[in-house]
Formats: structure tokens, C-alpha cells, sequence
């Protein structure tokens, strides 16, 4: 689920670099710009888990189905769809008026094409298309799946929202082998990109695609019609926050996403400025651990982590207001219907101390990822830098950017050789929901785990068993035997909960509540 070192390399000499710069015309209408949380450095949403390729997958591509601001799947691109009464056959009709970028009409063909690219790599689409089952073209606007065993998680599955959603792009693209990061942006989606609109370090451009047909119910979360309401949409990077903020209050961007606590109170006092929700889920900030290289790889040493990690002590260090966060002693979000505190062991420092002895520790040094122009990163990573240090570990704090970061993070040397030990992101709550679509579970190694790379057949088992549960009740006891399995081998250690903040200024209208941040359906005042 990675970019090589080798294919974002030479994806990036073929790009134009430029030095971070605001775009002319601050008061036009028709342009709305947007500070994200990083720099996209790979437009293919299938290979990289990175969100900044997420979000533009959303500017461009489609989904089958979507999730709704109530998160059940509805139509998107299909018009219709039925299941036999054994839930083995499943037909899809596609709906009218689909058109990808380059003219060229939608067909079945397209859709199993990408669905096959995008199984490749996602934990969903593996169990979806595994041996046995079938995925078919019936005519132009007909596609069947066909199941060996009944999976209650089809719908779900298509109407992903992130990790990695199943966009449809055209067959021609989905070709492209899923190692080689695709160059080509083609899709069907409300906006465009070309290449030359693209520009490292600078900013990306998209334009509306005047020949989008939305479909004909209201937005709804994620769901619904697609409406471009302006007719630009640049995301500039600008990475230095005190920048951003100076160019929110100028009205040279109109929309600062994760925008850092500490500068709440500035837009706050702005009347022209406005506060808002990112998202209608909320993140998880995550203790990522590199299985593959010591010390992380002894399983002794990432259960003391379990003793160490104290959301009570870790959270307001990055978000002050306690009602913006949770400790929900959970693997899964406080949100989720499979949510459960069993087994939930207290941090505790000084018996952290206790179990890094017995654990072997050697003094190996533990190298952690700090992405400064990354708050959130940054923040954690010192915390739990600062925390290791004091149970007598010895932590190399090494600082970069976030893009360096996800590239980096690929690396499985040792730590002394250029790898990493450690690094804290914040995954989406929709991504954690339960064992099957929760993304720092996946515990097959290199095959779709995400870096750090757990491997452990027991997970693996337990997140099958999930898919193929009979019950609610049953889906439950899995869930909680999953929660147990992951506090003793560690994939990863839960943070906490929290939600994501943006800034926007007061001209801007229509932003939607939505899992994650989309911008279609937005309206700028002149």
C-alpha cells in the first residue's frame, strides 16, 4: 500500500517545482483555495495511503456508492442494483450520463477493470474478490459479482469512504500495474486536474468538469449530487501555519484546514473568520510502531508501550480543550457499534519502567519521524519522544516534512541505516470502525499492512471471520476477541480521539458534514 522511493522519485522529476506562492485575485468568486495539511506528491489513491491522494481522488473519480451523513451506503454511480435470495449474485446497473474527462463514456468494463486494480491493495477488495469469486462485465452498463459464500460487506466495501476508496477510473488507466503509480489523471469526477496544473511545493489546480451530471437528490454527506459550485479550486501549500493564518485573515485562502489549536482564538476574534468541524468523525492520533526492525519488533517491547502511552498526559499537549477529545480505551472510535474497553490496560509510568526491563531493551536507539510542518505529527512525536526518554530509552528525534515523512516511513532498514522506530499520524475514524475496515489492524505484513507492517495470522483470521458473521451479536464477540488479540501482539497503540478543526472565512457557504473534508457544493460570495 506504498509508493517506492524509486516511483515517487521519478514521478517527481517529471513534475515543475516551485517555491510556495498565494494565487492573484483574492476576491474572484470562482475560485476557492485551500490550505491542506500537506503536499500531494502521488495522485494514485490505490497505492499510497497517504490523505492528500485520498482527497484528490475525490476531486476527480467517482464512486459506485457513498455514504451518507448518517454513514449507510446510497448510490452513486449505480442506478440500481439487486442480490439473489442466497446473497451470492449481486447485479449492479450503472446510471446515465456518465462521461470520464477525456469524453469517453463509463462501462462496465471501467468499473471492473478498477475494482480489480483497487483489490490489489485493499483489505475490503481482497475479501471481495478472493479466489473463487467473480467480478464480470455483463454488457456496457451491467457488471455482476458473484460470490462463493455469502459476504455481508459488498455495499460497505464500495462505498468506503477512505483508506482507500474504490474509485472508478477508465480500463486503460486501471491497467497500469499496481507497483507503477499512475501518471495519468483521467476520471469522471466533478473537477479536473491536468498535469501542468500540478506543481510540487506549489499547488495543485482543479477545474470544474462541465460535463459532470449530478445525481438528482440533494448532498448528503458524501453522498448525493456533485455539485461544483465554483469553478477552481487550487489547494497551495504553505506549510509555515503563521502564514497560512496571515493569508485567512487577508482572504488570500479561503479555507485552513487542520488548522492548530493555539490559533483558535485568533480566528475566533475575527468576525470575518469562522471555525467549523473537518469532519463528521472525528481522527484517531496513533502510536505507529516499525515491526519489521528492532526494537519495535520484539513483541516484549511494544507491550510495555502499552504501559507508557497515556492519552490523560498526551492529548491536551496538542488539543487543550477537553471537549474536543476522547480517551475511549479502545482500539475502535468511541463512534463505532463495535466499540469496547474490554481488557483496556491503565498507563501506568512506573510499571512501564518494569516491562521495558524485562522486555530485553538493549539500548538500541529508537528513531522518531517529526514532521514539523505537521501539528499534529510533531506535537505527538515529542510527547512520545519526551515519554521514552524518561523510562531510560534512547530516542533520536529526527526532524523533516511530512512528505518526507510517508516517504521515509517505506523504508525497512534498521534504524542506524536510514529507517525509522516510530512516527504518530492521525487516521480517520471511518477508517477504524471495525476489524475488517480498520487500517492500523491489518496485520499481514507487506501484502496490505499499513508501514510498520504487523504480521500476525490471528488477526488476519479474526478479520475474515468478522466478514462472513451471521450477526450482529456474533460481529460483536469478533470484535472484542479482535481488541483482546491486539493488546497482546501491538499493532499500534491508540492515542486517543479527537476532532479535527478547520478555519474558514465568512463568505464561503455550503461546506458539507461530511466523514471526511470534500469540496464540492461549495459557494463563495463576492
Amino acid at each position: 500500500m506504498s509508493i517506492s522511493r524509486r516511483g515517487l522519485a521519478g514521478l517527481a522529476a517529471t513534475l515543475p517545482l516551485a517555491a510556495p506562492a498565494f494565487a492573484q485575485n483574492r476576491g474572484d468568486p470562482r475560485v476557492l483555495r485551500i490550505k491542506l495539511f500537506g503536499d500531494l506528491r502521488s495522485i494514485d489513491p490505490f497505492i499510497s495511503p497517504e490523505y492528500m491522494a485520498r482527497n484528490h481522488g475525490y476531486m476527480v473519480y467517482d464512486t459506485l456508492f457513498a455514504l451518507d451523513s448518517k454513514m449507510r451506503p446510497q448510490p452513486q454511480m449505480v442506478a440500481s442494483h439487486s442480490t439473489s435470495a442466497d446473497g451470492l449474485t449481486w447485479d449492479f446497473t450503472l446510471r446515465d450520463h456518465l462521461r470520464f474527462h477525456d469524453g469517453a463514456p463509463v462501462t462496465s468494463a471501467d468499473v471492473v477493470a478498477s475494482l480489480r486494480r483497487w483489490a490489489i491493495r485493499d483489505g475490503h477488495g481482497a475479501q471481495m474478490l478472493a479466489e473463487g469469486n467473480r467480478l464480470e462485465a455483463v454488457d456496457a452498463t451491467r457488471f455482476r459479482l458473484t460470490l462463493q459464500r455469502p459476504w455481508g460487506l459488498v455495499l460497505d466495501a464500495l462505498a468506503k469512504p477512505s483508506g482507500l476508496p474504490a474509485f472508478i477510473m477508465p480500463a486503460r488507466v486501471a491497467a497500469t500495474p499496481i507497483a507503477t503509480p499512475l501518471t495519468d489523471p483521467t476520471g469522471s469526477g466533478p473537477y479536473t486536474l491536468k498535469r501542468e496544473d500540478w506543481r510540487l511545493g506549489d499547488r495543485v489546480t482543479y477545474r470544474r468538469n462541465a460535463d459532470y451530471v449530478p445525481r438528482s437528490e440533494p448532498p448528503d454527506g458524501l453522498a448525493g449530487a456533485k455539485i461544483a459550485r465554483v469553478e477552481t479550486i487550487e489547494w497551495l501549500s504553505l506549510p509555515d501555519a503563521a502564514t497560512a493564518l496571515n493569508a485567512l485573515q487577508t482572504g488570500e485562502i479561503d479555507i485552513f484546514e487542520e488548522l492548530p489549536p493555539d490559533l483558535f482564538p485568533v480566528v475566533q476574534r475575527n468576525r470575518n473568520l469562522r471555525l467549523a468541524a473537518q469532519d463528521s468523525a472525528g481522527v484517531q492520533p496513533i502510536f505507529r510502531m516499525n515491526h519489521a526492525v528492532a526494537p519495535f519488533d520484539n513483541v516484549k517491547l511494544r507491550q510495555a508501550m502499552r504501559l507508557l502511552v497515556d492519552p490523560a498526559e498526551m492529548m491536551p499537549a496538542y488539543m487543550p480543550d477537553p471537549a474536543r477529545w476522547q480517551d475511549c480505551k479502545s482500539f475502535f472510535p468511541c463512534a463505532s457499534p463495535f466499540h469496547t474497553n474490554e481488557g483496556w490496560i491503565a498507563p501506568n509510568m512506573d510499571l512501564a519502567r518494569t516491562a521495558l526491563q524485562q522486555s530485553g531493551y538493549d539500548g538500541s536507539p529508537v528513531v522518531v519521524l517529526d514532521a514539523q510542518d505537521s501539528t499534529i505529527s510533531s506535537t505527538f512525536g515529542r510527547v512520545a519522544a519526551d515519554r521514552m526518554r524518561r523510562l531510560g530509552m534512547n530516542v533520536d528525534l529526527q526532524a523533516m516534512d511530512w512528505a518526507t515523512l510517508v516517504t521515509r516511513r517505506l523504508s525497512k532498514n534498521p534504524a542506524s541505516q536510514g529507517g525509522w522506530s516510530l512516527f504518530v499520524s492521525a487516521p480517520a475514524a471511518v477508517d477504524l470502525m471495525d476489524p475488517v475496515s480498520h487500517i492500523a489492524l491489518r496485520s499481514a505484513g507487506a501484502r496490505t499492512a499499513l508501514p510498520g507492517w504487523p504480521e500476525d495470522a490471528e488477526m488476519e483470521r479474526l478479520r475474515d471471520a468478522f466478514a462472513v458473521a451471521g450477526s450482529l451479536e456474533e460481529r460483536r464477540r469478533i470484535a472484542t476477541a479482535t481488541q483482546a488479540r491486539a493488546l497482546e501482539v501491538v499493532p499500534y497503540l491508540p492515542i486517543g480521539m479527537m476532532s479535527l478543526v478547520r478555519g474558514h472565512t465568512a463568505r464561503i457557504s455550503g461546506i458539507l458534514d461530511a466523514a471526511i473534508p470534500v469540496y464540492w457544493n461549495i459557494s463563495k460570495a463576492a
